[in-house]
């Protein structure tokens, strides 16, 4: 639940190479079927046609200060809404998802009556726009944020949850597949396996979550001049030891500040 920094990778997704590594299309039987399946991990990246966007990163870095950074993690008004400083600046809809939800259903195979949550939804428009181009998908999400959820979309009212990554109120195997992007790093490291866990027991394996991350010190430290929330961060070899020793077995794919 972070303002998007500009990504690395712009383009088609990547696609994994090795043909065991790719996800078998769901659906193909009951959804408690998703625990029995294993799927190995792949690094692809389904934000790949998200718009990019100019981050002002001297201003972040100068505006910056403990009392900033705690009223962001609040998740409220002002990380949404209110001034640059403690977040998106305004969080509104504008059909920027569109494009990465028609790549989240290709690639997981997704169709009418499948159902899919979004870990972090904020005010929903990912699951809005997932019901959109897939007609009768069964689209629900879940965030921390009582603000968010209360000023959501009007099409996703009654299908979003209050509630913590950590702990998911939904049964095992109950989802064709779970994304979680720009999330679960809000946790500490246990809280980032707790998550994990969580997010494998929903769908065995069908996910896909987004992290802060960086491939060199300079990102590095670009990285820090700009993050407000997060509590865990790591190169992309720490977030694999990270992965495997949470069990996840889903794909990844990293938020580098550039």
């Amino acid at each position: 639940m972070l303002g998007i920094p500009r990504l690395r990778g712009a383009g088609a997704a990547i696609r994994p190479k090795d043909p065991h590594a790719a996800i078998d299309p769901v659906g193909r039987g009951p959804i408690s079927d998703c625990t029995q399946r294993s799927i190995a991990m792949a690094e692809v990246n389904l934000l790949a046609r998200l718009p990019r966007v100019r981050r002002n990163l001297t201003a972040r870095a100068e505006a910056k200060n403990p009392e900033v950074i705690a009223v962001s993690r609040k998740f409220g008004q002002e990380y949404f809404d209110g001034p640059r400083e403690y977040g998106y600046g305004g969080y509104r809809y504008d059909g920027r998802w569109i494009p990465i939800a028609e790549d989240i259903v290709a690639h997981f195979g997704l169709k009418s009556g499948d159902r899919i949550l979004d870990v972090g939804c904020a005010k929903g428009f990912l699951v809005k726009d997932l019901m959109k181009v897939c007609p009768g998908l069964e689209a629900f999400g879940i965030d921390i944020s009582e603000y968010a959820l209360m000023h959501c979309e009007p099409e996703v009212v009654g299908r979003l949850h209050l509630g913590s990554c950590e702990h998911l109120p939904f049964p095992s195997g109950s989802f064709n597949a779970v994304v979680s992007i720009n999330t679960i790093h809000n946790q500490d490291r246990p809280g980032v396996i707790r998550a994990l866990k969580e997010i494998q027991r929903l769908a065995g394996g069908k996910a896909y979550v987004q992290v802060d991350s960086y491939h060199s010190e300079e990102q590095r430290r670009l990285f820090l001049d700009w993050v407000l929330t997060a509590n865990f961060h790591d190169y992309p070899d720490g977030w694999r030891k990270v992965f495997a020793e949470a069990g996840y077995t889903g794909d990844y794919y990293w938020t580098v500040v550039e």
